[in-house]
Order: structure tokens, then sequence, then C-alpha cells
């Protein structure tokens, strides 16, 4: 049974998920109560072995979350504020560490902590109306919820610096170029094609899906020749799976696989 939620709207039925922050009239902003929601949701699927991938965007077609609440943390004092920070690096790990995928389908405003969440997924696809990055500065902040962290491992460092220094916005044609989305699409065609696409990547073997993420998440802080280990275990540890059998037979068998995430 779906978890009541009052800010998120949740399909929990079936391979793929949907996550849809739902907060139209301040643009999807991010309180703590969506922060908090967010991390429940994650947490009750870190082992739930129906779940192949998540979609996240956000309710409307004006913002995926066009950051942090302004007006909660206008008034904040700083232990009140890394409080607030920390709640949303808890949530950030959880999306992270999901064995399912996570697409980010980002619908217009994906700005600050926004666009730190979509961060937090394996991938972004972008509206064509989607607007991203980093204004905190002209705020008197910084990102706060792993901005500075995450950013440059999609762009680089470079251009890292010059959007979070300069709160440049990109277009979604921009953050297509500079690497941030894998791809940009008509808005009323956004859902539908990335929901296309965890379709997908749901008929593989979730275990290889997960393992793969696991490697490529992971590996990032390793240095090479250790990442490179790390995958070879990963590799050999698959074979054990049922999954693994499964897919080889039907692949020499010539007929579908069928997957049981054993």
């Amino acid at each position: 049974m779906a978890m009541p939620y009052k800010t998120l709207l949740v399909d929990d039925a079936g391979p793929v998920r949907g996550v849809l922050i739902n907060r139209p009239d301040v643009r999807n902003a991010l309180n703590a109560e969506v922060i908090d929601e967010l991390g429940r949701c994650f947490a009750a699927w870190q082992s739930d072995l129906d779940l192949r991938c998540v979609v996240l965007s956000g309710q409307g077609d004006k913002a995926f979350a066009a950051g942090a609440d302004i007006a909660a943390m206008a008034t904040m004092q700083p232990w009140q504020a890394r409080t607030f920070a920390a709640a949303a690096h808890a949530t950030a790990a959880l999306m992270e560490s999901c064995p399912a995928p996570v697409i980010a389908a980002v619908n217009g405003f994906a700005l600050g902590g926004g666009l730190e969440l979509a961060l937090c997924a394996d991938f972004i696809y972008a509206a064509d109306n989607a607007k991203l990055g980093f204004p905190e500065v002209g705020l008197g902040v910084i990102p706060g919820f792993g901005g500075t962290q995450r950013l440059a491992t999609r762009v680089g460092v470079g251009r890292a610096r010059e959007m979070i220094f300069s709160g440049r916005i990109l277009t979604a044609n921009e953050a297509l170029a500079w690497g941030l989305a894998n791809a940009v699409l008509p808005g009323e065609q956004l859902i539908a094609e990335v929901t296309k696409l965890a379709h997908i990547i749901a008929s593989k073997a979730p275990l290889a899906v997960a393992e793969a993420k696991r490697a490529m998440r992971l590996g990032q802080g390793m240095p090479l020749e250790r990442g490179l280990v790390f995958e070879q275990e990963l590799f050999a540890g698959l074979f054990a799976t049922e999954d693994q059998k499964a897919g080889m037979a039907a692949f020499l068998e010539k007929r579908p696989p069928k997957y049981n995430a054993r």
C-alpha cells in the first residue's frame, strides 16, 4: 500500500514508480516537509525487489522544483540552516543509493535546491522550457544540498564554478550542450518519453542494473586502479545469481529472459 504524503504524489505500483513534488502554488519549492517525505519515500524503496526504475518530476508544467523555500529559510539561524541542509543531504544519499535508477524529468524551473535534487538522480531529461541553475550567491548563500560537490561530476569543474559563482541560469539546450541534461524534449512529451525509457531499463536484469549503478557511483570516489578491481568484483559476483543464468540461457535459446531479482 502506498504511504500517504502531503507534498508528494507517488505512484507506488509496478516496476516503474513515479514521484511528483506537489506544491505547484509555490513552484514546487522544497521545504522541510518535502525533504522529509522524499527521504521516507526512498528509504521505503531501498530493499524493494519489485522496483526497477523511478521517474522524479514536479507537478504542473512550470517547475520541477524552483529551489528551496526562501520564505522558510529567510529567518533561519545557522544551527537551523545546518539542520535543514543535513536533512537534505540524508535524503540525497537515499536517492543516490536507491538500487533502481532514478531519472529526473525536469519540467520547467530546477533552481538551487531543485537542481541539487535533480543531480541526485542518475540522469536528467529536460523539457524544452526548462531552466537550470544555482542562484544562491545572489541571495547571500551557496548551494547547501550538495550542489558544489555534484555539479562538477556532470559538467566539469570549470563550468560548475562558472554556474555557481555567477548564478548563471542555463536553458534546456545549454544544459544539453554542457552535459547536464541527457536529452531535451517538448514539455508535453517529457513524462511519456521518460516513462518509456524507464520501462526499457525495467526490462533488463535488475541486479545487474543495480550493480552497474553501484560500480559507477562508488567508483567515482576511488583511484582508477581500485575502481577497476571493484568492477571486477561486482561482475564476478553476478555469476552467482539466478538472473545471470536466466539471461544468458535466454540469449542462447533466442527467447526473452525472465528475471526475478535473485
